[in-house]
């Protein structure tokens, strides 16, 4: 869950994301990927920006139009979906390091009943189902 190669680079953990913890049709996280990879990771309008795809830039803070449309118009979602900012978590790495922000992770998405993996996209704990977060 926390690994930095898990950090993609709109700021998603993706060791969080329902499409890499799940069982069947494992998504191996958005700096994983190659034209077999899942859908959503090939149309990602975000991880297709030039400067991502050339490795001009390892993070989107890192990009002198930080933050761009694609990025807040995500992160607008996130935040009402899932109570998540993906601009918030960027700013975090930019500013605490990507050290730092990985401790925060490991603590804010740990199950508090059984250590699990709370998962973003459902809001509970995938090994007890516990939604006490």
């Amino acid at each position: 869950m926390c690994d930095s190669n898990l950090i993609a680079p709109c700021g998603m953990n993706c060791g969080i994301c329902y499409a890499f913890l799940r069982e069947k049709n494992k998504c191996p996280g958005c700096n994983f990927f190659d034209s077999e990879k899942p859908v959503s990771i090939a149309g990602c309008k975000i991880r297709n920006c030039e400067k991502i795809k050339n490795k001009k830039i390892k993070f989107c803070f890192e990009c002198d139009n930080f933050p761009c449309k694609q990025l807040k118009n995500l992160d607008k979602r996130y935040q009402t979906k899932y109570n998540m900012s993906e601009i918030k978590n960027l700013k975090t790495i930019r500013d605490k390091g990507l050290d730092t922000f990985l401790k925060d992770q490991k603590i804010r998405w740990k199950c508090k009943k059984c250590s699990g993996i709370i998962c973003v996209h459902k809001n509970k704990c995938l090994n007890c189902s516990s939604s006490d977060l």
